[in-house]
């Protein structure tokens, strides 16, 4: 009887350690298996977001500087009842240039115009402007969060601005550069007077030739 019980009892002893063995063997491949998810995971992340387009000065567009010499004549942020601005709506939401555009009659700029873009697959609010109002247009990209500069050969002194389907919200009031401080040129931009005017884009609202 009692050979019979020690034996119950190194059964269950065996039982034990085995089950504790497996169990161990598990929690140390799962732990292996978790690290190594990880690791891909935050490679994979980290990868993801260097190539995100934000990262990019302007969005990978070509950026022209606020001003050729800021030591001499420094630029800057015009007031905005001096600024013509038209909006256009470059997505399928209805009504998002008229919102965009009240938005931008409320901070006192001067709309001209609201309608829709030649495109409604826009991805990035596009502000156009041309060699001879680049001040104004760095006013109107002050109260953009997520807005690119694109420079076209357009010879009057209207901004347009095209929203596309990242825009959400303006700038905070708050935030926006005043009328008279100075615009600090973007490390990269091209100065002005670099440009070659003859390689500018073609105006959208003219008729392409």
């Amino acid at each position: 009887m009692q050979q019979y019980s020690d034996e119950r009892q190194a059964r269950k002893q065996y039982v034990h350690h085995r089950q504790v063995r497996v169990f161990s063997t598990i929690a140390a491949v799962l732990v292996v298996a978790m690290v190594v998810s990880c690791f891909f995971l935050f490679h994979n992340i980290g990868k993801s977001n260097a190539n995100v387009p934000q990262a990019q000065t302007n969005f990978g567009a070509p950026l022209v500087c606020a001003s050729n010499d800021p030591k001499k004549i420094p630029a800057t942020y015009q007031a905005n009842n001096t600024v013509e601005v038209n909006v256009l709506n470059g997505t399928k939401a209805v009504g998002l240039a008229r919102a965009v555009g009240d938005a931008l009659t409320n901070r006192h700029f001067n709309v001209s115009g609201v309608g829709d873009f030649n495109s409604r697959k826009v991805e990035r609010t596009t502000i156009y402007y041309g060699v001879n109002n680049v001040w104004q247009a760095y006013t109107v990209y002050s109260n953009f969060t997520d807005a690119k500069l694109v420079m076209d050969n357009r010879q009057d002194g209207v901004v347009s601005v095209v929203i596309g389907s990242t825009f959400s919200d303006l700038t905070k009031k708050g935030s926006v550069p005043t009328a008279g401080a100075q615009i600090k040129n973007i490390p990269g931009c091209t100065l002005p007077s670099k440009i070659d005017k003859t390689k500018l884009p073609q105006d959208f609202r003219q008729p392409k030739q």
